[in-house]
């Protein structure tokens, strides 16, 4: 899984009115659970733009006054009118740990029903596993190629070693559906046929 790096400043003043003077700064307070004490952090809020705004999953390694934490986003809050980012959380990850989070999906080839006029249809952008962090996958690819009119890949046909999916085993992730377009190739018609 991708790393991306980030370099924060301990938090001294964590009352409101710190953290109004830190967000007027250009910085976005912080925050790290999950080890032996929480650290209060800030950064400034360019540094984030790379992470928050992304499609793509990734875990941080953070350095805040000498020490480097490894994490992952577990929240952020964001302004209800302007969209600006408040506030993050982030959880810190162990190796011996299972780490659970949202995994965006990839979709790749082209889909025998489409080329005889049908749709494809995605359904799922992103699917939570459950892994150890040398297992988190940067994407969970799914090559659609094979798919003919009416079929579809659900959750429960995925496998990946070390990683389980918590997402209902039923859930299809995409599929071809039917067209007013669809055009009968010989094969197919041979198929329907059997």
């Amino acid at each position: 899984m991708k790393s991306f790096e980030l370099t924060g400043t301990k938090r001294e003043n964590l009352t409101k009115q710190g953290t109004k003077q830190l967000r007027d700064a250009g910085m976005i307070p912080c925050v790290i659970y999950g080890g032996s004490e929480n650290v209060h952090f800030s950064a400034p809020i360019l540094d984030f733009r790379h992470l928050v705004y992304s499609p793509d999953a990734h875990t941080v390694k953070i350095t805040v006054g000498g020490s480097t934490h490894e994490a992952i986003i577990q929240e952020i809050q964001f302004h209800p009118v302007s969209d600006k980012v408040l506030h993050i959380d982030f959880l810190a990850i162990h190796a011996d740990k299972n780490v659970v989070m949202d995994i965006p999906v990839k979709i790749s080839g082209t889909a025998e029903g489409q080329k005889q006029g049908g749709k494809l249809l995605t359904k799922v952008r992103k699917l939570k596993i459950s892994s150890l962090p040398k297992h988190l996958p940067d994407a969970i690819e799914i090559d659609v190629t094979p798919l003919g009119i009416g079929q579809s890949v659900r959750v429960g046909d995925l496998k990946l070693e070390g990683v389980e999916f918590l997402d209902s085993a039923n859930n299809i992730i995409v599929g071809i559906r039917t067209t007013r377009n669809v055009v009968e190739t010989p094969a197919a018609a041979a198929k329907a046929a059997k």
